[in-house]
């Protein structure tokens, strides 16, 4: 109990699940030298993690990106919108999709990240989301 009558812990920290957004990052060549079929393998693949974690109940959502050709990226400085083309940072892995799970430690979200197809040839990493409290409207 805290000073002012209240519990301090409203529920048992070890049933509670976080979620983990896993971001895809690939430099693209890889991807681009396969052949059609390969290519078709890695979706099928990817459609696999997707139920296996749906029948889970771990997933909770994730998407494919465009490339980084049709991104656009916005900054505010001095009160003015800013708008250019393509991603605001230059990197040789640019970020291609995202999956997020629900997990009950950040082992149980690396080992879904390791099953990523991408995994194989990019860069999977692996971050906590922030809940905040729903704000009524």
């Amino acid at each position: 109990m805290s000073i002012c009558g209240l519990p301090v812990r409203l529920y048992d920290e070890s049933e509670v699940e976080m979620q983990y957004v896993c971001l895809i990052y690939e430099d693209g060549k890889p991807r681009d030298r396969l052949e059609p079929d390969a290519v078709q393998k890695m979706y099928e693949e990817y459609g696999k993690l997707g139920q296996e974690a749906a029948q889970k109940g771990v997933m909770r959502g994730g998407n494919e990106l465009t490339g980084v050709s049709s991104a656009t990226s916005v900054r505010l400085r001095d009160g003015r919108r800013l708008v250019t083309d393509g991603p605001f940072a230059e990197t040789k892995e640019v970020l291609t999709g995202f999956m997020v799970f629900e997990c009950a430690s950040l082992d149980e979200a690396l080992d879904w990240a390791s099953k990523i197809p991408s995994a194989k040839w990019g860069t999977i990493e692996v971050r906590p989301v922030v809940e905040h409290a729903a704000q009524p409207v």
